[in-house]
């Protein structure tokens, strides 16, 4: 009879989880991919059954749910620490990569070679939004009702300008209601799909109980939950006592709290509030600097949501805000602190409210919101491609004609990803290519 393996040192998952940071590429359906081969198929750290028992409730979760699977794993293996050095490993190789690259981009970004690359790049960033509408919105959208709540989002936002967090409180209300109304309408349906033969047994088996430390308990609850608001309240009050309320890092700290606590959906949920608070709101960076910013987090390892640490530096080095001989140190430092707030909640909904919400997995009085949450934000990317795709279309406005080379590398990698499944990455080093073509032949 088989046996399970023996269970890693903290050693040895840390040096699995570093290496899982530096190739995480192919966003959150490649990245959960590959730890499913990596932990249930190799090396049976936890059979099929658990690990989709924690992908669901990850993805119940505001936030990036590759990296809160990878805490939650880590959680599980060995305890608040282990949860930790996983997520923060996910983390953490993602963002000294995106900070030497937003350097870069700041430095010489206006060079002939590096816009050229991003002249092809941007129209490649418009077809994959549209690509990632059409993804979520085919998982989603499975009926009238879902499609009506898509359709109002995208109306409220496009021709009201309504702010993202009120299309998501409207929706949840829907969700309420429409659960109690329409159950069926509003039922999360089969989940990620039923269980494979097993690999074998492993470490954290269908019928291996649950550890003492992820038991629910008010005691656990309260503690936990107490260290999360002190990690947040302490470098917020910080940045607002030495800063001032008003300084950019603390309005960075601010809004991205709230972005973390909005991200139903994964990052392309997201993004239209931080295009709406960063580039309209606050005008840390400009709509082209943001589409530069998507295609570097989607040609980069680690959650796209990493895409904040480019928004930080950015916005800090145009903003100045310690003066213009340390851009550098402002540009770093506003990378750290939106990170820190972008993913500390993450960390929370895994330590203190895991146990307690993944009781509740499966209870449409909880799944209703969600829903219709998610439906919404497929109206919302919708909107976000449009924005993207109008200044890469007709850089000129209406008036001055549409650019018809950029038409056509978006035409082109909208063929590659609709119907050709083609790899993101390589849909942006082809289109990049073609732009440093196209720039230098001209």
């Amino acid at each position: 009879m088989a046996t399970p393996p023996l269970a890693p040192t903290l050693l040895e998952a840390m040096r699995f989880w570093l290496k899982l940071g530096f190739i995480s590429f192919g966003g959150p359906a490649g990245q959960i991919a590959m730890m499913h081969d990596e932990l249930v198929d190799k090396r049976r750290w936890i059979s099929e059954r658990r690990f989709l028992h924690a992908l669901n409730y990850c993805m119940l979760l505001p936030g990036p749910e590759a990296q809160q699977l990878a805490t939650y794993l880590g959680w599980l293996l060995h305890r608040t620490r282990g949860g930790i050095i996983a997520g923060g490993l996910f983390v953490l190789p993602s963002l000294l990569i995106l900070i030497g690259l937003s350097w870069l981009y700041m430095t010489f970004g206006q060079t002939p070679l590096v816009a050229g690359l991003f002249y092809g790049i941007k129209p490649a960033v418009a077809a994959i939004v549209v690509h990632a509408a059409h993804r979520i919105g085919s998982r989603t959208l499975r009926n009238s009702v879902l499609w009506a709540i898509a359709a109002a989002a995208f109306v409220a936002i496009f021709a009201f300008d309504v702010p993202f967090p009120a299309i998501v409180l409207g929706a949840a209300l829907v969700g309420v209601i429409g659960g109690r109304l329409a159950p069926a309408r509003f039922s999360t349906g089969g989940g990620h799909g039923g269980t494979a033969a097993s690999a074998g047994p492993a470490i954290i088996d269908d019928d291996t109980p649950t550890p003492a430390h992820a038991r629910f308990t008010a005691r656990r609850l309260l503690e936990v939950a107490t260290i999360g608001v002190v990690l947040w309240a302490v470098p917020m009050g910080l940045l607002a006592a030495f800063l001032g309320w008003d300084h950019t890092l603390t309005q960075m700290g601010w809004f991205f709290t709230k972005a973390a606590l909005l991200s139903f959906g994964g990052a392309y949920a997201v993004l239209p509030y931080m295009y709406q608070g960063a580039v309209k709101d606050f005008g840390w960076l400009s709509s082209s600097q943001m589409m530069d910013g998507l295609a570097l987090g989607e040609s980069t390892p680690g959650p796209l949501i990493m895409i904040v640490a480019f928004v930080g530096f950015v916005g800090a080095w145009s903003k100045a805000p310690f003066g213009p001989d340390a851009l550098l140190l402002a540009g770093v430092l506003a990378a750290a602190v939106v990170t820190w707030f972008t993913f500390l909640p993450s960390f929370l909904f895994i330590f203190a409210g895991g146990p307690l919400v993944e009781s509740t997995h499966g209870d449409l009085k909880f799944t209703a919101p969600l829903t219709a949450i998610t439906a919404a934000v497929v109206g919302v990317i919708a909107n976000l491609a449009v924005f993207f795709g109008y200044p890469v279309l007709w850089p000129t406005g209406f008036s001055g004609g549409p650019d018809f080379v950029a038409a056509v590398i978006a035409i082109g990698a909208a063929v590659a990803l609709f119907r050709f499944k083609a790899n993101v990455i390589h849909v942006i080093a082809a289109c990049a290519g073609l732009g440093l073509a196209v720039r230098f032949l001209a």
